[in-house]
């Protein structure tokens, strides 16, 4: 992880000078993708790694640095990354002249990995046919955030809340009324729901 530059890579150094030859990937120009670049699919996998090993903070740091607002926060920034800040970059380069450059960009499947770690692994929510888990990994510092999700012709409102307080534990309620802790039956019956859910963390 190279925080200075914003990359995570997949390998480093660079296969330029290895008498080994690991086939394919020595096919690319030093630093670019998986040849010493940020391969993002990797670095995707990464914070989704951390996220399931319960270290919520690792993850998240990961998520940001791939980020790609966050690589296009100042003119220079701009400058350097030189594609869209709107969607994933399949890679970025991590060798000068060109550290930092965003490679392919709307070619990739990059972009529904970044949506599958933010939905499942950080905010928690994971359809399984008419039933939603909600197992949400979020850094210490959150206190509450919302989803507003539609299941076919019905909306549920998710409102959830971390709590610095007592054992560590979940808890959901379905307009007011108590769930199994992990998730949500769904119903298509067109009417707006309420789900609220606690987390309680022990410790600050």
């Amino acid at each position: 992880v190279q925080r200075e530059n914003g990359l995570v890579q997949l390998l480093n150094p660079p296969f330029d000078k290895s008498n080994q030859n690991p086939g394919y990937i020595k096919g690319y120009v030093p630093g670019v993708r998986e040849n010493g670049g940020q391969y993002t699919h990797a670095a995707i996998w990464l914070a989704m790694a951390f996220s399931k090993l319960g270290d919520n903070e690792k993850a998240y740091e990961i998520l940001s640095i791939i980020n790609p607002i966050n690589h296009t926060r100042t003119q220079d920034e701009v400058e350097r990354y030189k594609v869209e800040p709107y969607v994933m970059a399949a890679d970025v380069y991590a060798l000068s002249p060109h550290i930092g450059r965003g490679g392919w960009t709307w070619y990739t499947g990059s972009s529904s990995w970044m949506y599958r770690l933010i939905m499942e692994s950080v905010l928690g929510l994971k359809l399984e046919v008419n039933k939603l888990l909600i197992n949400p990994k979020v850094p210490s510092d959150w206190q509450t955030y919302k989803i507003h999700y539609r299941f076919k012709e019905t909306r549920y409102q998710i409102v959830v809340t971390q709590l610095h307080e007592g054992k560590t534990r979940q808890t959901i309620k379905l307009d007011g009324a108590e769930c199994n802790n992990k998730f949500v039956n769904l119903v298509n019956d067109g009417k707006e729901h309420l789900v609220e859910v606690k987390l309680y963390r022990e410790g600050v």
